[in-house]
């Protein structure tokens, strides 16, 4: 078995607000190639957006074509052929192999936030000490009342892996030397090879997790410490996993992501509520109204024991329930990622059926040869997050985590004080400009992890690496708060 993922950077954005001249540090007058409204953005989509019998049974699903001949390889791409990657990627990842461990577990190797390889622990499929990726330096642990065991859980703190695959950590080595031996410029238009992938993956001690539902997560042993030093094994439950991936013509990566169904319900955005009549793993049975049950404070969640999902499928709407006028077609995107998942529910039987897959983001390329695409996350730069009309992000323009980005699914203090153009997404902390000192532009600078790699090779120590972090996030901030 080969060395288990890493978790790539820290869970809160880290954005980046310096400009810097590679084609234009603002987002000057783009053609009509570039912003294509999103009534043109698609073709037009008559039929419903199915999952694919090749697909299963969920023991044979093959990889998804990202290549030459690959649907993406196109000038005119449709909504769903997104959500149809996301799923596929999903299903091939976690399809089950000989030694009972999914394929991810196997095949891809798990590395630290920095992009090294993590030493492997006996009898361990992987290796956890990551507690701080919720977002907003927050940590996020189990409800209690949910049913688990008293007498075994010493700690109900979820915890997170990364993973990369071959295809991304070479090419990473190659740009990391070649951008310290200064044979490549900081600033630099270079892209991830297709085929590129990084997971991040959340995993809880199943004890926390009531005897009768433990069935209902996928659960494998894991090497738990906080040290570095001393290990503890434990049994964990998979809870969710980002799906990040290099598609022809999407050097963004796609940015999917997946969550188990019953950790936490989704913001009513017609009754102005979140509710469950039930305990659920992350949610204490009852309702809760506005941000404090995914606002962290130095104290901790401002109203515990109450995340939820802002918005389901990370597809934003307004107060009373209507979808709000963003860069994305709706309600299309969001039928679609329902149609998919009661798709695929139906076709499964392992269990995987008890995920759901939560929305992607990408952005819009359709007839951009590849220099282009490159120049246009350049140009862009940290407003590539933009969800407003003629902007040219994609798909899930909320789209969150529940156990990643739970205190950064907004970064707004009050409910009514959202709108379409302050939204929180994955490009709002991953885009072309490098949160390292100067801010210099590439679209490598998407992978957080990436950077980090860079700078670890140059002597910084984690710490010194989560300061530079933490100091763009607060610029972002202030930023946003300058509006």
């Amino acid at each position: 078995m080969k060395n288990l993922a890493p978790l790539h950077l820290k869970n809160f954005c880290y954005v980046v607000l310096s400009c810097f001249l590679l084609t234009a540090c603002k987002k000057d007058e783009k053609n009509a190639d570039d912003e294509k409204s999103p009534e043109l953005a698609y073709k037009q989509e008559a039929t419903a957006c199915e999952c694919e019998s090749s697909w299963f049974p969920h023991a044979q699903t093959p990889p998804p074509a990202e290549g030459k001949g690959s649907p993406f390889d196109t000038n005119s791409t449709t909504n769903c052929m997104f959500h149809q990657w996301s799923w596929q990627k999903f299903l091939w990842l976690t399809k089950p192999q000989a030694n009972n461990n999914p394929l991810f577990l196997n095949e891809l190797t798990q590395v630290s936030d920095a992009l090294i390889p993590v030493q492997e622990q006996k009898d361990a499929a992987i290796v956890l000490t990551y507690t701080q990726q919720a977002g907003s330096n927050g940590v996020l642990t189990a409800n209690p009342h949910y049913g688990g065991n008293d007498e075994i859980v010493k700690d109900g703190t979820v915890y997170y892996s990364i993973h990369a695959n071959e295809t991304l950590l070479k090419a990473a080595k190659n740009y990391k030397d070649s951008i310290l031996s200064k044979k490549l410029p900081e600033n630099n238009l270079k892209t991830f090879p297709i085929g590129s992938l990084e997971l991040k993956v959340s995993w809880i001690d199943v004890n926390t997790i009531k005897a009768d539902k433990q069935k209902d997560y996928f659960v494998t042993t894991a090497a738990v410490t906080k040290d570095g030093k001393t290990f503890t094994q434990k049994r964990v439950a998979l809870l969710g996993m980002h799906v990040v991936g290099v598609v022809i013509n999407h050097p963004e990566f796609i940015w999917a992501t997946f969550q188990h169904k019953d950790l936490a319900p989704s913001y009513d955005w017609k009754k102005n509520h979140a509710a469950s009549v039930e305990e659920k793993l992350l949610y204490a049975k009852g309702e809760t109204s506005g941000l404090n049950g995914i606002t962290w404070t130095k104290n901790g969640p401002a109203t515990p024991l109450k995340p939820y999902d802002l918005f389901q499928f990370g597809v934003p709407k307004v107060p009373g329930g209507d979808f709000m006028k963003t860069a994305q077609q709706e309600p299309m995107n969001f039928d679609n990622i329902k149609t998919i998942n009661d798709c695929v529910a139906s076709k499964l039987d392992d269990v995987w059926k008890n995920y759901f897959y939560n929305g992607s983001i990408w952005i819009n390329t359709d007839g951009m040869p590849p220099i282009k695409q490159a120049e246009t996350m350049i140009t862009w730069g940290d407003t590539l997050d933009s969800a407003e009309p003629g902007a040219i992000a994609r798909g899930s323009l909320n789209n969150a985590n529940i156990t990643m980005e739970t205190f950064t699914q907004t970064f707004e203090s009050e409910m009514d004080s959202i709108s379409v153009s302050n939204l929180a997404n994955c490009l709002s902390c991953h885009n072309a400009v490098s949160f390292v000192k100067g801010n210099p532009r590439s679209p490598l600078y998407i992978s957080h992890v990436f950077n980090a790699y860079i700078k670890s090779s140059q002597g910084q120590t984690r710490i010194q690496i989560d300061q530079l972090k933490d100091a763009d996030f607060k610029k972002e901030l202030q930023k946003r708060a300058a509006r």
